[in-house]
């Protein structure tokens, strides 16, 4: 995220399904976790970023991650992928 809690598009998954396939393939550098998400959606994801050595920041809300995401509904997770 930069100075204005916003991630830069274009260098961001979101979702969880695309957040579990950049980790899965070695292209995940950093993964953002919504705290309020249901703990069955999130917990492989944080599983497999221990796995993968990814780092893993937890956010307070769904709808925060999704507006730092640039998205206007809520994100349960985001993976900033490398360019």
């Amino acid at each position: 995220m930069d100075l204005n809690g916003r991630i830069q598009p274009g260098s961001v998954k979101v979702g969880t399904k695309q957040t579990t396939k950049m980790v899965e393939q070695g292209k995940a550098t950093m993964v953002y976790v919504a705290q309020d998400a249901d703990s069955r959606l999130v917990s492989r994801i944080v599983q497999l970023c221990r796995q993968h050595n990814v780092e893993v920041t937890f956010v307070d809300t769904m709808r925060s991650l999704g507006k730092a995401c640039g998205i206007d509904v809520g994100t349960a997770a985001a993976a900033v992928v490398e360019e």
